[in-house]
């Protein structure tokens, strides 16, 4: 069965970036499932799945704008270390949700100086081209329930 919309695929990944680090690899567990066409990973990677079938390998680069998009440096912003009410210690690294017009943001604590926090809401891969290496490792047709749910049980 070849790979289309509606089909569960369960694969094998590495992804590296262009220096060749290993950035997330699905080596050592099982498989990652997930339901073509419904976005359940980037648009790049699901467009290369098209028509593969089980038992194919392929290497695939994907763009940042069919990957986590580009880096916005609007995401970027200084805020007060009170805006932190009821966190202790503030750390480069932390993530916490926030509150915008569109919703909740996932921002991740860049720089702490003084009494200014430095958020990024840029995705950590934004901006960067990925390098996929991928088994494909079963393909099915999807069951009315994982169609509906727009993902795979």
């Amino acid at each position: 069965m070849q790979i289309k919309n509606d089909c569960v695929v369960a694969m094998h990944y590495t992804l590296k970036d262009d220096e060749g680090n290993v950035l997330d690899s699905s080596e050592g567990r099982d498989p990652l499932k997930f339901l073509q066409g419904a976005h359940n990973i980037i648009i790049g990677l699901e467009k290369a799945m098209e028509g593969k079938a089980k038992g194919d390998s392929f290497e695939v680069s994907i763009e940042p704008e069919e990957a986590y998009g580009v880096r916005h440096e609007q995401m970027i912003q200084k805020v007060p270390r009170s805006a932190f009410q009821g966190v202790d210690a503030i750390k480069v690294g932390m993530q916490f949700q926030a509150e915008t017009e569109q919703g909740p943001v996932p921002v991740t604590i860049t720089e702490v100086v003084d009494d200014v926090v430095t958020v990024d809401g840029n995705h950590a891969l934004a901006g960067q081209r990925l390098h996929f290496s991928v088994s494909i490792e079963d393909v099915r047709q999807a069951t009315e329930e994982e169609k509906a749910h727009k993902h795979a049980h």
